[in-house]
């Protein structure tokens, strides 16, 4: 049989060929159509990839969890400023979680900055304000309550605490950093044995807390326990050796009880964990004019103040030193810079005024004596407690009327009833 094959017709059929390019198109089309979809969809995620392959691609931001565990860690560390920037990014993301808002919140109490040109708020403020927004969004937790307490007593509101750390203990009656907390404003309102049980309590529910021990301390100091007030402050600081707070307490004992040497150690290892603290250079100043050192003391109180110019104690201790050397001239100078950069939330130390006052007395200069003697004497009648500054200031004048012929016949104000000084411990709440 012979196949006769038409030259003049395609080898392959035309209408065969029409369909499978048709069926072609479509499918192309439904691909196009599919991977704009997809490319508009995730257009973000995909230009992230383009810049991250020729490495201009944004750092991504972290998750609140991620914020809050590098601030745990950072104040493990004893590094609080970044710590509370830490969670405080966390608390941005989750303004009402109360893991993050508690952390943030007792990190702003340990730092206990007061407010300032850049801070508007203190530290204990702002924990204050965080501590009511806990309660609003956990009032069944324990920890919103022991924040807020704790805030208002580093407020100097320990009246008002205990109230709110009550509620907290109706809640929990066996959590630490409470208990802790009704420790502290009992011993503040002068409830000692209050003070005692509750801070014996807080370090027996949780004895690796820092707050418990530093709590109880205090309570020990103002019953003349102060050698079992020491071994409770160096717990605290075997606990978390980091965390500067409680080298600061402890050295304050450490003065009180003439152990200088062990003074000066305690704020040298506050030194070498911040060696700009400022606050550690104030108090090695006061405490080497304490013993008499005021060369050394004055070296410090400069090193103080060459890291914060504007640190109005360091001006105060400074100028006491130069009062006890006689270099009136520079002590004088000295407690005018203590009243220039005192902030205005808070009053001026008197001790600024009224031994301002004594050395323009000592260069003869009675009209600058009278003036800032009697003004603080008026300042004095402020303060809850007015000795012994009242006394020296009562002096001062009469001083003044004695050997200034122009004020001999000038009569001396009225003396001021003296107010009774209950105990105050030394370096707390500081």
């Amino acid at each position: 049989m012979q196949i006769r094959r038409d030259y003049s017709q395609p080898f392959f059929s035309t209408r065969r060929r029409r369909r499978n390019t048709g069926r072609l198109l479509f499918f192309y089309g439904l691909f196009m159509g599919a991977f704009l979809v997809f490319v508009f969809t995730q257009f973000s995620r995909l230009q992230l990839m383009a810049l991250d392959v020729v490495g201009m691609a944004p750092t991504p931001t972290p998750f609140a969890s991620t914020w809050a565990q590098q601030g745990y860690d950072l104040y493990l560390q004893g590094k609080l400023v970044e710590a509370a920037q830490a969670f405080e990014k966390a608390v941005e993301q989750q303004p009402d979680n109360i893991n993050y808002l508690y952390e943030y919140g007792r990190i702003l109490i340990e730092m206990d900055r007061p407010s300032s040109s850049t801070r508007p708020i203190s530290d204990a403020d702002l924990a204050s304000q965080i501590g009511d927004h806990a309660i609003e969004v956990a009032p069944n937790d324990v920890r919103s309550f022991a924040l807020k307490a704790k805030a208002l007593i580093w407020q100097g509101d320990s009246e008002s605490a205990i109230p709110i750390a009550l509620r907290g203990f109706e809640l929990d009656p066996g959590y630490a950093p409470l208990l802790a907390v009704l420790a502290r404003g009992y011993t503040n309102i002068g409830r000692y044995q209050q003070g005692l049980d509750y801070g014996q309590r807080a370090v027996e529910a949780d004895p690796m807390n820092t707050d418990a021990h530093r709590s109880y301390a205090l309570a020990l100091i103002l019953v003349g326990e102060r050698d079992a007030a020491i071994r409770e402050l160096e717990d605290a600081i075997n606990i978390n050796p980091n965390l500067t707070g409680p080298y600061f307490e402890l050295a304050i004992q450490y003065v009180a009880s003439n152990l200088y040497e062990e003074a000066v150690a305690t704020y040298e290892r506050v030194l070498t964990l911040e060696p700009r603290n400022a606050k550690a250079l104030l108090r090695l100043c006061e405490t080497y004019s304490r013993i008499g050192q005021d060369e050394q003391a004055q070296g410090y109180c400069d090193d103080a103040l060459t890291i914060d110019p504007d640190y109005s104690d360091a001006y105060r201790a400074l100028g006491m030193v130069n009062y006890r050397r006689r270099n009136y001239e520079g002590a004088i100078e000295n407690f005018q810079s203590c009243e220039r950069t005192t902030p205005s939330s808070e009053t001026t130390d008197i001790e600024c005024f009224y031994l301002r006052g004594l050395a323009h007395y000592y260069l003869g200069e009675c009209d600058e004596a009278w003036t800032v003697l009697t003004d603080a004497l008026r300042r004095i009648e402020e303060l809850p407690i007015k000795e012994p500054v009242l006394s020296s200031t009562q002096e001062g004048l009469r001083l003044v009327t004695v050997s200034c012929a122009a004020y001999s016949t000038q009569a001396l104000p009225t003396a001021i009833p003296p107010t009774a000084i209950p105990p105050t411990p030394l370096g707390f709440g500081a």
